[in-house]
């Protein structure tokens, strides 16, 4: 093969996949919305929009990861409230910071190790598990505050929900993802851990025959998201300034669709961050845009949920038509 075909090769092997595809729709969408929605490109939006997507961008990490090793999380929306609820409590109680941050994480640990458990232990589908947990943590989050909300916190912990960083245009609240999303790309691609977590999305059985302690790693992954969704839960509590048990009510939703989105497949054993995080930009612009043409939060819902759809429906027949095209282009090149 000459160089022109090797070049050529390497252009179809990189471009013809669905992450690339994606970040492409994701620029296009954010130049529309530059040249076509008023206010959209001013500091304070952007700012604003990046914001706002804090907590789905760290539950995000962690449901990735739950995802590719066939299981689910539905209750990490009502893992943010109750912790979100657990800190406020803790505060106001006069706890300081440096105590309530760890208890809350600790709390948040506990609810993922609660759904790790009945999922590894007892056998039963995480789906159906954290279903009824997504109920149960909730309650208990109504249980513990009732209706009332929480709104008295210290100012260096509201000052981190509204400062930025420095003189840009960066909020804090995103600080958290950006410091754990390398950590978890590392982890995925590169360390053994994410092998034995494809291992495990890919085959099951065979994953167990191989060696793998199946049900200590998805133990491990159920207790790390109730983890970061504390995390979450404390972000939330700053960036709102407030703690409520109906805290992030159908945020799973945007979770979900982000990580089906950005190519991670509901079937288990394939995907990578690259694409989630281009879908996670792609959830926040749509978000910020429908809410700059004024259009409500139900109508926000219902378009995620069509986008949810959507990225089922086109991932899987996208990476058919690029492992098609792939497949084609190499075996006219092999012709020659």
């Amino acid at each position: 093969m000459d160089t022109n075909s090797e070049r050529n090769s390497d252009f179809v092997t990189r471009f013809a996949n669905w992450d690339n595809f994606l970040a492409a729709l994701t620029i296009a969408v954010i130049a529309y919305a530059l040249l076509g929605v008023p206010n959209f490109a001013s500091v304070f939006n952007i700012s604003q929009a990046v914001a706002g997507i804090s907590e789905r961008a760290l539950i995000v990490l962690p449901m990735v990861l739950l995802i590719i090793a066939r299981e689910i999380d539905l209750s990490v929306g009502s893992i943010l409230a109750l912790t979100s609820v657990i800190f406020g409590l803790l505060i106001q109680q006069g706890a300081p910071l440096l105590l309530a941050i760890p208890v809350t994480l600790v709390a948040g640990g506990i609810c993922g190790g609660f759904n790790g458990v009945l999922v590894t232990k007892l056998g039963l589908p995480s789906l159906v598990v954290t279903l009824g947990t997504m109920a149960l943590f909730r309650g208990v989050a109504y249980i513990l505050l009732g209706s009332d909300s929480i709104n008295d916190f210290p100012d260096s912990f509201l000052d981190f929900g509204i400062d930025t960083v420095g003189t840009s245009p960066v909020p804090q609240t995103i600080l958290p993802f950006l410091l754990l999303a390398p950590i978890f790309a590392i982890s995925l691609q590169k360390m053994p851990l994410g092998r034995r977590i494809y291992a495990i999305g890919g085959s099951p059985d065979a994953a167990r025959y191989s060696g793998i302690r199946l049900a200590r790693t998805v133990f491990g992954l159920f207790v790390t998201s109730g983890v970061i969704c504390a995390a979450a839960g404390m972000v939330y509590a700053a960036r709102l300034a407030n703690a409520r048990a109906n805290n992030a009510v159908g945020i799973e939703l945007d979770v979900i669709t982000i990580a089906l989105l950005g190519g991670i497949s509901v079937f288990g054993g394939r995907g990578r961050l690259t694409g989630v995080l281009w879908a996670l930009l792609l959830v926040a612009t749509i978000r910020n845009v429908l809410g700059l043409l004024q259009i409500g939060g139900d109508a926000q819902g219902t378009v995620i949920g069509l986008l949810l759809i959507v990225s089922l429906l086109a991932s899987n027949a996208a990476e058919r038509v690029f492992a098609s095209v792939r497949t084609r282009y190499f075996k006219v090149k092999a012709g020659e």
